[in-house]
Formats: C-alpha cells, sequence, structure tokens
C-alpha cells in the first residue's frame, strides 16, 4: 500500500509541475481581471471550461447562483471536494489572493486525474463565489451543493506558512438611515439629519469598545453620508461586520452593536433599517487528521511552517460553515510577503510573484497529494466517512 502510495504521489507531482505553466497563467489571468462578489463571470467560466477541458462533468449556475459550479469526476463511494474561490475587494482587487486559490484547486485537480480510479473516489471541484462578501459557499451548503461530501480542504495565501487559519465567527450587516431634507441654512429645523444618525451610532461603538472581551470586534464603514453640504441628508449608509470567536459568542454580542445603531435613531428622530449582507460567518474547526496529513506532505516540498503563527492570522471564511458539518481544512500558503499582509494593495501585487506562483504549483500538488494519502489509507477512509455523518 505504501508503495502505491508512494508511486500515485509521485505521478501527481510529475504531472502538475509539467501543467505549471497553464496554471500559472490561470492565477494571473484571474488576477488581472478582479470581480467582486457573485460577478465573477470571467472566472466562473475560465476555471469551468478549463475543468470540462480535463473530462469533469460541469454543473453551472448551481443552486441558484450564476457564477457556483461544481465539477465532478470519479465515481468512487468516497467524496472529497476542493474549494476554489475567485472573487475580489473593491478597489484593492485581488488582496487577498483568491487567484492563487483557484488556480491551486485546478492544478490538484490536474494532479489527480490519472489516479481517481486507484483511489476510487469521487473528486468534486467546488466553484464557490462572494468569499468576501456574501457567503457563497454557506448558500452552496445550505442548499445542498455539499450533500454527500465526505472532506473538503483549500488552501488560501498569506504572508507566512500555516497549517490553519484562526478563524473567527462573522456577521455582515448593512445600515441605513432615513431622514428629512431641509435647507441645511434656511430651515434646518425642518429636517432630519441621517448623517447625525450615523455618527451617534459610531461614537456609541466607540465607548463600547471599553466594554467588549479582546475576542470581539466591529468595524465598518460609511458608504453615503448624504448628496450636497447645503441639503440636510436624508439618506445615510453603511456596512458593517461584527465578529467574535464563536457563533454562540456572536450572538451575544450582536445585540449590543445593534443598540447603538438604535441609539442613533432614537436621538436624531430617523428611521433604522438594518440587514443582514448575507448569513453569519461561522468559527472553523479543523480536522486534526487531514491537517496532519496536509503538513507532511508539504514540508517535503520544501515548504516551512511557522511556529508562532497562532493569532496572526485572524479572518473570517465561508469556509467556517462548511467546517461544522464536513471534516475540512484551510492551510495557508506562505507567499513571504510580511510586513505586507492581506487587503493591502501590495499584498494583490505579491499575488503574481515568482514565490505566489510557487504557491500554486506546491499548494495544487500538496492538496493532491493528501488526499491520495486520505483514499489510500482504509482507517482514514472509514474514519472521515463516520465523521461525516456526525459532522465536524
Amino acid at each position: 500500500m505504501e508503495q502505491n502510495i508512494s508511486r500515485s504521489k509521485e505521478a501527481i507531482h510529475r504531472k502538475i509541475q509539467a501543467s505549471s505553466s497553464r496554471l500559472i497563467e490561470i492565477s494571473h489571468q484571474i488576477h488581472a481581471n478582479p470581480e467582486l462578489a457573485f460577478e465573477e463571470y470571467s472566472a466562473s467560466k475560465l476555471l469551468s471550461d478549463e475543468l470540462e477541458s480535463y473530462g469533469f462533468a460541469l454543473q453551472r449556475g448551481v443552486v441558484g447562483l450564476d457564477t457556483a459550479f461544481v465539477a465532478t469526476i470519479g465515481t468512487g463511494p468516497l467524496v472529497l471536494s476542493i474549494c476554489a474561490e475567485y472573487d475580489a475587494l473593491p478597489e484593492v482587487g485581488h488582496a487577498c489572493g483568491h487567484n492563487i486559490i483557484a488556480a491551486a484547486a485546478i492544478g490538484a485537480a490536474k494532479g489527480l486525474l490519472d489516479v481517481i480510479d486507484e483511489a476510487d473516489i469521487t473528486l468534486k471541484i467546488m466553484g464557490t463565489p462572494a468569499e468576501e462578501n456574501g457567503g457563497g459557499k454557506i448558500e452552496m451548503l445550505d442548499r445542498g451543493a455539499f450533500d454527500g461530501v465526505h472532506a473538503s480542504m483549500m488552501v488560501h495565501p498569506a504572508p507566512m506558512e500555516a497549517d490553519r487559519m484562526d478563524v473567527i465567527a462573522a456577521k455582515h450587516i448593512n445600515i441605513r438611515y432615513h431622514g428629512k431634507e431641509a435647507h441645511a441654512a434656511g430651515f434646518p429645523q425642518a429636517g432630519i439629519n441621517s448623517q447625525d444618525a450615523i455618527t451617534i451610532a459610531q461614537v456609541a461603538i466607540g465607548l463600547l469598545r471599553q466594554h467588549l472581551y479582546p475576542y470581539e470586534m466591529v468595524h465598518g464603514i460609511v458608504t453615503k453620508g448624504g448628496d450636497a453640504p447645503n441639503v440636510i441628508p436624508s439618506d445615510s449608509r453603511g456596512k458593517w461586520i461584527i465578529r467574535a470567536d464563536t457563533l454562540a459568542q456572536l450572538e451575544r454580542l450582536e445585540p449590543k452593536i445593534r443598540a447603538c445603531f438604535e441609539a442613533g435613531a432614537v436621538a436624531t428622530g430617523a428611521k433604522l433599517e438594518m440587514t443582514e449582507a448575507s448569513k453569519a460567518y461561522s468559527e472553523f474547526v479543523t480536522d486534526e487528521t487531514m491537517a496532519s496529513l496536509y503538513v507532511k506532505n508539504a514540508e517535503k516540498l520544501g515548504r516551512k511552517f511557522s511556529p508562532d503563527v497562532q493569532g496572526k492570522l485572524r479572518a473570517s471564511t465561508d469556509m467556517g460553515n462548511v467546517s461544522l458539518k464536513i471534516p475540512s481544512i484551510h492551510p495557508m500558503l506562505g507567499i513571504d510577503s510580511f510586513p505586507v499582509v492581506n487587503h493591502q494593495p501590495e499584498f494583490a501585487a505579491a499575488c503574481v510573484t515568482p514565490i505566489a506562483d510557487r504557491a500554486v504549483v506546491d499548494g495544487a500538488t500538496t492538496m493532491a497529494q493528501t488526499i491520495v494519502d486520505i483514499a489510500m489509507d482504509e482507517s482514514v477512509r472509514h474514519y472521515l466517512i463516520q465523521k461525516s455523518k456526525t459532522g465536524s
């Protein structure tokens, strides 16, 4: 069995190396054409067409999401999935490196083509839109796209290498205050200032921070504060994110934040409209067996894991919700960018460097080889099938 695993891993390595130029081309093409949440039409088509050319059966626009897809190959009883992300951020483009994530997923798919039957698996590449804002994986999970999957994985670029990201729960909310216009100099008493309502809410949140636990966070932006300085603003809007370590902690924090926004409405007389931009992102439960296998394969490629990375990569991802239902891993691919970090324009630039290109190839190879370890070890196969039945 060990000889079979070793032989399959070597075949994977050779195949991905031979395809490296194409994988890097895919990464750079997505990077050069950043698309926002649920608008990733070019990236989705590029990736799904590529997988179709490999022989995968494609389902496009799955579960009512135009830019989501599921590509399937193999008929084995163990169903494993790799998630591809490809949405970008406003203004800073691919400053979270989703071009690397997508290309690595395609590379892993390519590498596994010749061992699917021997590994006796069904492989699904999940095209998951809107990770940054919209929770595409949550919608796909809730609508059944992940049904029957026994384990899932993906990789994510970061300043440093890690077997996991410190994932915390988050809720995205949209705020809108409705006031009343009036001439700002001649008849201000006739107006209701919606911008003042936002100001009061922000002050309240600032004062609340003294009383928050260290694991609680809130941050946001004002997206509209009026249209003209001589008109009392009647329409002011903002976007905020509330975070805590777990969904349970987030549920306890949210009413405190909502009260701050309600205070703005009470003080000014403006009407508050508060909506959820997406379903809540959860914490992440790492499957330790899969993570251990991933690290061993990555280290054989020369990847160096940072021993003190815990707590330095705190963020939220809709992959967390997948991990609560299906055994999952979410390793970080180091691109040696520190002190440049995710969501900075400099990080976007770092995601198309030779180091980032190597991360695409290494990430693809490591995921594919980890899938071989999972599939060809009967104890791990059985463990994942049983664990997926009860959730992670």
